[in-house]
């Protein structure tokens, strides 16, 4: 479970997926047997978690990991770059970005 600390020595990820109700489900079901198959099974990650907008048209996934260069690796692992093809051919767009915790509430 992802713990949110602004002290916390890991590396945030917050990838947007834009979609359609019509795909969200497919690219659901996509992301959680990534994570389940492959993501979470890669050096340095720690958590993750997926978010669907009500309207099913924004996907969000929140990971964290030990360090960035670890998410970078996993990214470039051959059964991820098929993966994130064929998740990215269901989306209009989608975007992953890496954060710092700049403050908790």
């Amino acid at each position: 479970m992802p713990q949110i600390r602004a002290d916390a020595p890991v590396q945030t990820v917050i990838c947007t997926f834009d979609v359609t109700p019509g795909t969200a489900q497919d690219v659901l079901d996509a992301l959680n047997d990534a994570y389940v198959s492959v993501i979470s099974r890669q050096p340095g990650f720690v958590a993750a978690a997926v978010h669907l907008n009500d309207a099913q048209t924004r996907i969000a996934t929140y990971s964290q990991w030990q360090a960035r260069t670890d998410y970078q690796a996993m990214l470039r692992t051959p059964e991820m770059r098929v993966r994130n093809r064929a998740i990215h051919a269901m989306c209009r767009s989608f975007e992953p970005v890496m954060y710092e915790v700049a403050a908790v509430y």
